[in-house]
């Protein structure tokens, strides 16, 4: 499956097509859903244009773009950069009233456990973050590995196409048998290495402007349903 990531992190100004509103979210899962993507995975943003876990900007994001894209999987972060206390984030996803198919939770952060049992016990999916081969270890001693939805397996902005497939490799052998869907994906300069890999290895992946904002010859992307129909384009 192809997921696209719209937003990410970004602020408003890193590019004129970033989807940052409840409508503006809404338009661009339509828009990729048509070029093929199968779920979209988005950051509710605050009115500054910063990432938020408050309950109040996801209850109008996800009626918005489930009104617009009805059926299409919508799944959120749970970052630590938007709460960096534990407790912030424990009480923000307390506090949702509307509730997304998943959410991601970087396995590396602290408190990652206990907000991916909150998140469970709540009914919303799990996609666990894993970027290191020692995050890939922590998750696999979890109690909660069997009850995720998958992993994402996210590869560091940095690496050449050769180090990315390395780094792709040993981030699958320390998974091993995981028992649950693997979506393998980059960020930056591993962002197309990454893709690539992905489809050789018939693994689930992901693009948007999350990842990059640039399309595989290196042009900038008009937007995300330009990098979704390159995803497309190179088998995703």
């Amino acid at each position: 499956m192809l997921t696209a990531c719209l937003n990410g992190a970004r602020r408003p100004a890193a590019h004129p097509a970033l989807p940052v509103t409840p409508a503006q979210l809404a338009a661009d899962g339509a828009r990729v859903a048509a070029r093929g993507a199968g779920a979209v995975h988005l950051h509710v943003k605050d009115a500054a244009g910063a990432d938020s876990l408050a309950a109040g900007p996801l209850a109008e994001v996800l009626p918005a773009v489930r009104a617009r894209v009805p059926g299409l999987p919508v799944g959120v972060t749970t970052g630590a950069w938007a709460a960096p206390d534990p407790a912030d984030r424990l009480a923000a996803v307390r506090s949702w009233t509307v509730l997304p198919e998943s959410a991601s939770v970087n396995w590396h952060e602290p408190g990652a456990e206990e907000v991916a049992g909150l998140l469970l016990d709540r009914g919303v999916g799990v996609e666990a973050g894993l970027w290191t081969p020692d995050a890939v270890r922590a998750w696999r001693s979890s109690r909660l590995r069997d009850r995720c939805t998958r992993v994402l397996l996210e590869l560091p902005d940095g690496p050449g196409e050769a180090t990315t497939a390395e780094l792709a490799g040993d981030m699958l052998t320390a998974l091993g048998a995981a028992g649950v869907p693997a979506q393998l994906h980059g960020e930056g300069t591993s962002t197309w290495p990454a893709l690539r890999e992905a489809v050789r290895l018939g693994l689930d992946t992901r693009i948007g402007l999350e990842d990059t904002l640039l399309l595989p010859d290196g042009r900038p992307a008009d937007d995300n349903a330009a990098l979704v129909s390159a995803a497309r384009a190179l088998g995703a």
